[in-house]
């Protein structure tokens, strides 16, 4: 796989999923503004993603907001596993303070095997999380606050999320996933 295809398949899951099912109600701006920053890391282990995500804080950091508001780090051959890609955002977190960007940027995981504590792996839960490749999204939060002017919206977004899923049912978003990925192995299947 390479980087063109890489951003190709995140690029349809967020179109597709992200979007189309109105997971991320401020995904679509972004999206269509075409101010998300797509990076495709070479990394097959966590000390070197650590060192790609490192270079990412700080480039959206310091990037005009017009430009560059929202940044995926998609890293197809790192932390596959998803207890790897878990324990990976401890050290992410930690970055975000030694680089004193903490209150500037926050960090959300993606993963083809997202699994919430708690519950099953095959819990429809679950695939609010899940995308095509594994994936760090680093979100400006002046962005978040800037459209969060009622906080109680924010929070009401996962029970939305769960309920539109179910509604949608297992099937049917994993025929989104795979669709994002052209139908390739690396969308869960569960």
């Amino acid at each position: 796989m390479d980087e063109q295809q890489a951003i190709s398949a995140t690029r349809r899951w967020i179109a597709d999923v992200v979007i189309g099912l109105n997971l991320c109600p401020f995904a679509k701006r972004v999206f269509e503004a075409d101010t998300i920053r797509y990076v495709v890391s070479a990394a097959a282990d966590a000390d070197v993603l650590l060192n790609d995500l490192a270079i990412e804080l700080e480039t959206l950091a310091v990037a005009d907001v017009a430009d560059i508001e929202t940044t995926l780090l998609i890293h197809p051959f790192a932390l596959r596993d998803f207890l790897d890609f878990n324990d990976f955002l401890g050290p992410a977190d930690r970055l975000i303070k030694k680089l004193r960007l903490r209150g500037v940027v926050q960090i959300a995981g993606f993963h083809p095997d997202y699994q919430f504590s708690g519950t099953d792996l095959d819990a429809v839960e679950n695939y609010t999380n899940r995308s095509p490749f594994p994936m760090l999204h680093l979100l400006r939060e002046d962005s978040i606050t800037a459209v969060a002017s009622v906080p109680d919206e924010l929070l009401q977004i996962p029970e939305r999320n769960i309920e539109t899923l179910r509604r949608l049912g297992q099937a049917r978003i994993v025929a989104l996933l795979r669709k994002a990925t052209g139908g390739g192995s690396d969308a869960n299947a569960s």
